[in-house]
């Protein structure tokens, strides 16, 4: 059987930080990737010149589409190698909300890239990754294991140690599953709002029926912060409805363009997330998490 010590996790130059973090939190070596780029775009990776028959991979999918080719080209090498097992520790997923097609032609990217992963890697680590219509990960990526992780709690625990009591809200109805893992945790209300969404910067958030939050110190809990349009909107309903106020936690702090200053002028005070994509807002890290479900892969 091998063993955890027989593995390698490598990652790239600009992950260093946080894949040195959970390589040690696992009890792993850590090696880069070497990536030089030609002038027309192509990639030049370099890999060890040995690997073990084990070997981990971080990279967290924010700004996938260069990556995925970055995970295509290791991947491979890698076998070729001889590595015979290979998992992805990849903190935040991408192309897993686009799991329908709500329009003849759509491109249901959920079920492609999870199949492309799928014919990569053995073993899949991810935290909170958007399935909104299917029940587990390994039903958008078939792998020997596929294990999602939850930054709820953490962020929770970051949510209780700022504010005494506060109400926790989600800013629709997908943002359940989070919220109220969050709340168990801690014994905290909740409540979720409804959203009707126009487009990616339009949307509008209601308030659930004869929900209550004058004086009430609010943290909206989601999954991702992208446009920031729909924290922004639930932090001006929450306020307009008579909190005392109103903070963010977020597991992946994507913030795209002018996200966070939107979220700012709504009135949100604190923004608190997870270091699954580095950002200002930081305020947990996942490694040790991480380095837990490597070794429950490790034992199996």
């Amino acid at each position: 059987m091998m063993k955890i010590e027989d593995t390698v996790l490598l990652h790239f130059e600009d992950e260093t930080d946080e894949a040195t973090r959970l390589a040690r939190a696992a009890g792993l070596d850590a090696a880069v990737i070497e990536r030089h780029r030609f002038p027309d775009d192509e990639l030049r990776l370099r890999l060890p010149a040995s690997l073990p028959a084990r070997v981990v991979l971080y990279r967290s999918l924010h700004r996938p589409n260069e990556k995925l080719l970055e995970l295509l080209l290791v991947a491979r090498s890698a076998g070729k190698m001889g590595a015979q097992h290979l998992t992805l520790v990849a903190p935040y997923l991408a192309y897993m909300r686009q799991d329908k097609a709500f329009r003849a032609g759509e491109v249901v990217s959920q079920r492609i890239v999870g199949e492309f992963l799928a014919g990569l890697f053995d073993g899949v680590i991810t935290v909170d990754p958007h399935l909104h219509r299917i029940a587990t990960l390994a039903e958008a990526i078939p792998v020997p294991h596929a294990i999602a992780l939850s930054g709820a709690g953490l962020l929770a625990d970051v949510a209780v140690s700022h504010r005494a009591r506060p109400l926790l809200v989600g800013p629709d109805l997908e943002s359940r599953q989070w919220v109220e893992a969050a709340a168990q945790r801690h014994g905290l209300d909740f409540i979720v709002c409804e959203k009707l969404r126009h487009d990616d910067r339009q949307v509008d958030i209601a308030l659930p029926a004869g929900a209550d939050v004058r004086g009430q110190a609010v943290v909206i809990l989601d999954d991702v912060a992208s446009s920031g349009h729909t924290l922004a909107r639930a932090a001006e309903r929450v306020l307009a409805a008579g909190a005392a106020s109103v903070d963010v936690a977020v597991t992946h702090a994507l913030f795209a363009g002018d996200a966070l200053a939107l979220i700012r002028a709504a009135g949100v005070g604190e923004v608190w997330s997870t270091d699954c994509i580095v950002h200002a807002s930081n305020a947990v890290q996942v490694a040790p998490m991480l380095a837990e479900a490597l070794r429950s892969i490790v034992r199996d």
